[in-house]
């Protein structure tokens, strides 16, 4: 009888797209546009993502749709928040409001827009496309996931 080796590389699989959306666009503003050019329905989800630091605790703001004929996930998340440091000896010359990244490989990206449950045929190329041509989105481009350290934080 052959023995069978797993690792956990077996069950690492990037099942979804992540795109980088670089706007001046409020996150409603946003979800709304994004959601007449996709013929989707992002709706404000009540359950924010939260990150714990030494320094707090961040929040950040979420939108979210189940295509349920497709079961596929689209979550339009925004990337950077600020919060108050909870440090009790901050100096004078220290600020206390920290900003924090989700994913801090991709500092300059205002929003992420994570797609789950994509099939390998999955054609990020036409949403790019669609995004980019609402007003006031300067750019649009997929994140190749294997590099980034910080893709834990994606999990939620």
């Amino acid at each position: 009888m052959a023995n069978l080796k797993l690792t956990l590389d077996d069950f690492e699989s990037n099942d979804f797209e992540l795109l980088a959306i670089h706007t001046n666009l409020k996150d409603f503003k946003l979800s709304f546009l994004i959601n007449l050019k996709l013929n989707v329905l992002l709706a404000k989800n009540d359950n924010e993502i939260t990150i714990k630091t030494n320094d707090g605790t961040g929040k950040f703001s979420r939108f979210s749709y189940d295509d349920l004929n497709q079961d596929i996930t689209w979550e339009l998340i925004k990337n950077q928040t600020n919060f108050i440091s909870n440090k009790k000896n901050v100096g004078f010359f220290e600020e206390d409001n920290i900003t924090m990244n989700l994913i801090p490989e991709l500092k300059t990206a205002d929003y992420l827009l994570k797609i789950d449950n994509v099939e390998p045929s999955f054609r990020s190329d036409e949403i790019i496309q669609n995004i980019s041509t609402i007003q006031n989105i300067s750019t649009v481009y997929k994140v190749e996931t294997d590099n980034l350290k910080s893709i834990n934080n994606l999990i939620f």
